[in-house]
């Protein structure tokens, strides 16, 4: 148990950015599920709208330090890799 009070205020600030990177977890996690089933399904026209959703996420995900900035764009490169493919 936290004993100095800025212990004590750590643990209120940890709890409360907890919730917000569960938040932007998991609006992650559902664009890039989203964006994966259309593209394992082969439907380029849904990813594609898709797609500025799944930036759109990644890009706050970087501005609230969730995410670097490089993770966030190899994500973005291996999503329009992957809908490249299917065009072929």
């Amino acid at each position: 148990m936290a004993i100095t009070s800025s212990a004590k205020k750590a643990i209120r600030v940890a709890k409360r950015k907890r919730v917000f990177n569960l938040r932007r977890k998991n609006e992650i996690e559902k664009q890039i599920k989203a964006f994966r089933r259309l593209v394992t399904a082969k439907n380029k026209a849904e990813a594609e709208k898709v797609i500025p959703q799944l930036y759109k996420a990644l890009d706050k995900a970087v501005k609230t330090k969730y995410l670097k900035a490089n993770t966030s764009a190899r994500l973005k490169s291996r999503a329009m890799k992957a809908l490249a493919k299917i065009g072929k």
